[in-house]
Parts: C-alpha cells; structure tokens; sequence
C-alpha cells in the first residue's frame, strides 16, 4: 500500500524551533525530503531500523513505483512510498511435554533457536510460543519451559536466578573424561577477542558443574551433566577444559570429528510452577547420542 511520509519534526525545524543537522538551513519554500528507511519507519513503527534496511536491500521498497534498493535514498513529503512486506509465517510448534494455563514445557529439536535474531527473522524460535524464561544454545536439543504471561515469567525466572531449579544434560564427549566423575568448579568470563564466546578464567564468574560418565567406547564418552550454576556455554566451555570436548562443538571443539550436530541434550528440569506445584519435566535423550559410542 503507497503512503506519503509525515515528519513534524521537519515542521519544528523550518519553524526554528530545533536546529537542522544540516550545516545550511533549506528555504522555507523547500519540500521537507528524509531517507528512505527513516520515511519507511515511520510508516511501519513496528519494525526495527535495521529490519526496513534489510526489506530496502531485498528489493521490497518502492518509491513512486521504482523499486530502491539503497535505504540512504532521499525522498521528498510528496513521494508515494510502498513496502512490501513478506508473509507472516506461522511457526510449527515443536514437541509438547508439558502445558497448563500458565506454562508450555518443550523438547526443543536442535537446531532450533530460543531468541530470534533481530525483530523480524523468518526462522522459528522457541519464543514464538510464549515468554523466554531461560535458554538452550541453538544445537542444544531438549526441555525447555516458556511462560504464557509476564507474572508467570517471573515467577519461573526467579527460580533460576536463586538456584532452586535442577537440570540434567547428556553429552558426548571426545575423549573420556578422567576421574569417571567429579565436579568441576572453573569460574568463566566473556573473551575480548570473541565476544560472543567465553573462557575459563579464575577472575570471572563462578561456574560449577557436576559429572559422570554413563557409558564409553575407546574414544568416546557418554556423560551426565548437572549444572549448579548457570553460565553461558558452561557445560561446553568445562568439557573443553577437561579437554574432552563436547562432539559436534563447532565453537569450543573446532577440530571435532564431522558430526550432524553438537550432542548436548536436556534431560530434565526440576521446577514449581505457579499454584505452587514442583514438577520434573523430561526428554529422553536422542537414540544417536549411544549410536555415537559405537
């Protein structure tokens, strides 16, 4: 649908009131102009700035029926502007283990996000479905609970932030990890030179870990995790520093053996819901996680 973009903004500035960015000031007699992706956001409030960027440079933005492709283009109050947006997509619920007025517990598949990237992303999320109260990493398989309302998110978020949920994980390691089983206590910090991951680091923040091998093959281990606390990639980063690797880590375990995902699952979380109800929600573990032993 074509529209003309509105700026009362550019009004204040002609009539003094704030200074243009501008070094020189237009005549009064001047068409008020603006970008593309500032006219376009106006129009569409509920798409971030970068999203209008993205729609621009695929081809979605007409400027008097020319199609634009640089969202730096200037348009003029008069110009008729159209944005074809792309279909809303309808995401697919993934496994059910659990759902009642105020939550839903899933079995996550891997390769599933829990959080979008960016406000429109047309790959399905776990937040689809409702409030995210904690995560699982992309590759990251298993139960997961959203919350339905925002009282509801709190209630669970709380839990997690003092400690009083219990999470059980399975991994494959590469390698077999020596004792059979210990509790790792590697205090984590974000690493400055990639800061979307992080490291061991004895000035970070405490990070526990509790293990035990389940089963193993000459090469490989089949390992139940408990987490104590709740650090981001804390069981990867504590395999890795046992130098037992998680299969399938593409961040921590660059080297690993090809393999069709990272074989880390959620077996459980123990939680109270709202009514005051403690639950033990599970998933059992994928049947190539023992086929990957062999």
């Amino acid at each position: 649908m074509a529209k003309k973009f509105s700026k009362p903004e550019l009004s204040r500035k002609i009539n003094g009131d704030i200074p243009f960015d501008a070094k020189k000031s237009p005549e009064l007699d001047e068409v008020p102009t603006m970008r593309l992706d500032m006219a376009l956001l106006e129009n569409y409030p509920r798409y971030s700035r970068a999203t209008i960027q993205k729609f621009i440079k695929d081809g979605r933005a007409k400027v008097a029926g020319e199609t634009i492709l640089k969202p730096n283009y200037i348009v003029d109050e008069n110009e008729e502007l159209e944005l074809d947006l792309p279909p809303e997509i309808q995401p697919e619920k993934p496994p059910v283990i659990y759902e009642d007025d105020n939550v839903i517990v899933f079995n996550k598949p891997a390769g599933m996000l829990s959080i979008k990237k960016g406000q429109f992303s047309p790959e399905q999320a776990i937040e689809d479905f409702g409030e995210i109260v904690h995560r699982l990493d992309r590759d990251t398989s298993g139960v997961i609970i959203v919350a339905k309302n925002l009282e509801t998110k709190a209630y669970l978020q709380k839990q997690f932030q003092e400690r009083k949920t219990h999470k059980t994980y399975f991994a494959v390691t590469e390698g077999i990890p020596q004792p059979n089983k210990a509790i790792i206590s590697v205090p984590l910090a974000r690493n400055l030179k990639k800061p979307t991951t992080f490291i061991p680091d004895k000035n970070g923040r405490e990070a526990i870990t509790e293990y035990s091998v389940v089963d193993n093959s000459d090469t490989r281990a089949l390992v139940c995790l408990k987490p104590k606390t709740g650090r981001t990639h804390q069981l990867r980063i504590h395999m890795a520093y046992l130098k037992t690797p998680i299969l399938g880590d593409k961040v921590y375990n660059p080297s690993s053996t090809k393999a069709d995902r990272m074989y880390l699952h959620a077996a459980s979380l123990e939680i109270t819901i709202p009514g005051g109800q403690r639950m033990t929600f599970t998933a059992e573990m994928p049947e190539d996680f023992r086929n990957a032993l062999r």
